[in-house]
């Protein structure tokens, strides 16, 4: 059995966050994946289900961002999950946006949630980490982080990265990192085709040429001459 836990702010003035992608991320894996009601636990929501052979618990803290150890903590406590086994879902300033990284272990470089989780359970957790970009300014980052993301942006490049981290989950759950990875990548930055061609298609092989019709022989001009002509010549010739 498995935790993954997606940080965020609950209520629905914080929906739309950038702060909040780990509650997307956890979201779009229990729906893509027919997990069981979300359902009020351990000052949190928890939603039950399988992917292949690996029981997974989804958990959404609703402590508020800055203490999600007090929601992780007694969740992988009843459920007795070590803590090599649970997964953190979490924005990432220092990653570009719609990129994913994946850390076991490791310290919490400043976010807020990862601090309290390590501050309540250690730091020998996973983490993914999804990159939603930086302000600039150090100044703007609480702001920017409690901004809601573009329309352009959820439609486009976050649709693509939590679809990717959905079709992922597998590979994630089977403990193959690399694998979850390169699925992200194939929903975030799919191969191109040649140009011109259709990625599935193969481009169609080029008519043979029909080959020319022989040109018929020009008609022999009329002989106009005379028989007598036609002798004389024929003893001239």
């Amino acid at each position: 059995m498995k935790l993954w836990v997606g940080l965020g702010n609950p209520g629905a003035q914080y929906a739309g966050n950038r702060h909040n992608i780990g509650f997307m991320a956890v979201d779009r894996i229990a729906e893509d994946h027919g997990f069981g009601p979300w359902r009020a636990r351990f000052q949190g929501e928890v939603s039950e289900g399988r992917i292949g052979s690996e029981r997974i618990v989804l958990l959404k803290p609703a402590t508020y961002m800055n203490d999600s150890g007090r929601s992780v903590r007694p969740t992988a406590d009843f459920y007795k999950i070590p803590l090599e086994d649970i997964t953190v879902f979490h924005d990432e300033l220092d990653i570009a946006p719609g990129k994913c990284r994946l850390k076991q272990g490791g310290g919490h470089a400043g976010h807020n949630g990862l601090r309290s989780i390590s501050q309540h359970m250690g730091e020998a957790y996973a983490r993914v980490r999804l990159g939603v970009g930086h302000p600039g300014d150090k100044a703007k980052v609480a702001n920017y982080v409690l901004g809601d993301f573009s329309k352009a942006d959820r439609e486009g490049w976050l649709a693509d990265l939590l679809h990717g981290i959905s079709d992922g989950a597998p590979a994630l759950a089977r403990g193959e990192g690399d694998h979850f990875l390169n699925a992200v990548s194939l929903r975030v930055a799919p191969p191109r085709s040649s140009a011109g061609t259709h990625p599935e298609r193969a481009p169609a092989e080029p008519k043979p040429e029909k080959p020319a019709k022989p040109k018929a022989p020009a008609p022999a001009a009329e002989d106009t001459r005379s028989p007598l002509d036609k002798l004389r010549d024929k003893f001239n010739g």
